[in-house]
């Protein structure tokens, strides 16, 4: 189940800006280490196709509040419902 889930914004390493929906969570963190994040995050309709081959690419991931975390592109699926993608959390949570 999300943790945080809301509107957010992917940033390529060139600027390029993709809006969507984040909805992350994260898991217990081993011998009291940074937990682990991950989650999903749907493109806007405005957003297009999304970045191009960004599988394994690094982003990162503003939320509205101001916070930034960095992520990875672990997988892009597009569908029905548009386009999604699986994030792996770099570092702490920004949520």
């Amino acid at each position: 189940m999300a943790t945080f889930r809301s509107a957010s914004t992917l940033v390529s390493s060139d600027g390029t800006r993709f809006p969507g929906t984040a909805a992350l969570f994260t898991e217990p963190g081993r011998h009291g280490g940074t937990p682990p994040w991950a989650g999903d995050f749907r493109l806007a309709n405005s957003a297009g196709n999304g970045p191009k081959d960004a599988v394994g690419k690094t982003f990162s991931l503003e939320l509205p509040d101001g916070s930034t975390g960095t992520v990875v592109i672990q997988s892009v699926k597009s569908g029905k419902g548009g386009v999604m993608m699986a994030l792996m959390g770099q570092d702490a949570p920004p949520f």
